[in-house]
């Protein structure tokens, strides 16, 4: 099959991720520095902790979602079918890669629907990017990919520091909001905005909320550097046209909101917006680090290139298996916090560690 300049580049992201090292040089998340209060006497038997929540109408068996990775290209149907199977096995919610691809060229849309195939009853969402999204006139586009992935939502990643950083990307980003505001209005799915790894703002959750949307991945810096990723296929084998020369690009690697940061800045918004779903991601790589985010204010927690990773190296198996230490992890802070619930554990106090 002959791959598009858009599947080509999808190949790349992922290729990078799997081989160099695009975390965060000198930022971390921030779930290092905070620690739960153990509760002595928890007075409940670990057998009762229920760490079961819902999304997108769809119970989990447990708060977490495979977020969004990879498709457009041959090989990621594989990717997708492994990730889908075992969050099908596991109970948790996946989304999508940019189905930008699936827009421009029908080649690859199996890479996006093998996910339904294989995992009919999980809660699954597209997605595309907002310059995507800000040329828009009408939902039409978006309905299609909803119907290729059999959708229970909706993604519009912002990803402004890596259009601006890819020598392809398009930085035509006025009209962003105007278009997630039709798609809130006129899509049969709840809407998801989501950054990829610089962090969302309460300024920025607030202008969503204004247009109607109620489900915000904070998705902060300290995970996976897209700006890192850009920056080494701008100084790799990859070609570009573009004028804008990689030097300059290597001052922002680092750039973005620490996700702890960013979590707890959009999760004060519930206060005046009880309805707002929030889900942490950037930098979460443990069942610890996602107890400490539903503690403060996530509903759900989401990482995507941990267990990438692990899936890759160590196939369906040893991927079921972080994700059930994962589990056991998020059970263990519940019980030695005294929650019975993931209700409970958010109203859980954590403190900075001497």
């Amino acid at each position: 099959m002959k791959q598009t300049r858009t599947s080509s580049r999808k190949q790349q992201h992922v290729e990078i991720t799997l081989s160099k090292d695009v975390s965060f040089r000198a930022k971390p998340p921030g779930f290092d520095r905070w620690e739960f209060i153990h509760n002595a006497l928890p007075e409940l038997n670990f057998s009762e902790v229920d760490p079961s929540a819902s999304f997108l109408g769809k119970r989990l068996s447990f708060p977490l979602i495979i977020s969004s990775m990879t498709g457009g290209y041959s090989d990621a149907t594989r990717i997708n079918r492994g990730l889908a199977e075992v969050c099908a096995e596991k109970g948790l919610a996946m989304g999508v890669g940019s189905q930008r691809q699936a827009i421009e060229d029908s080649t690859f849309h199996r890479t996006f629907s093998v996910v339904r195939e294989v995992a009919p009853n999980i809660p699954v969402f597209g997605n595309i990017g907002a310059a995507e999204v800000a040329r828009m006139s009408d939902p039409s586009p978006v309905l299609r990919l909803i119907d290729l992935v059999r959708a229970d939502g909706f993604a519009v990643h912002l990803n402004p520091l890596q259009e601006f950083l890819q020598p392809e990307g398009s930085t035509e980003f006025r009209g962003v909001l105007k278009g997630i505001e039709m798609l809130v209005k006129r899509l049969p799915v709840p809407v998801i905005v989501k950054e990829i790894g610089a962090g969302i703002s309460a300024h920025v959750a607030q202008r969503l909320l204004g247009v109607g949307v109620s489900i915000i991945d904070v998705a902060g810096a300290g995970g996976t550097s897209w700006a890192g990723v850009e920056i080494l296929r701008r100084n790799g084998s990859h070609k570009s046209k573009s004028k804008r020369s990689a030097s300059f690009a290597d001052a922002f690697w680092d750039w973005g909101i620490p996700t702890v940061d960013a979590l707890r800045q959009v999760a004060s918004l519930k206060t005046q917006t009880p309805s707002l779903t929030v889900i942490a991601s950037g930098g979460l790589h443990s069942g610890l680090d996602l107890a400490k985010s539903i503690a403060f204010g996530a509903n759900l927690g989401a990482a995507a290139r941990p267990f990438l990773k692990v899936l890759e190296t160590g196939g369906k198996k040893a991927l079921n298996g972080e994700i059930t230490r994962w589990e056991m992890e998020l059970k263990g802070a519940l019980f030695l916090t005294g929650s019975r619930s993931i209700a409970q554990l958010q109203e859980q106090q954590l403190v900075l560690k001497a």
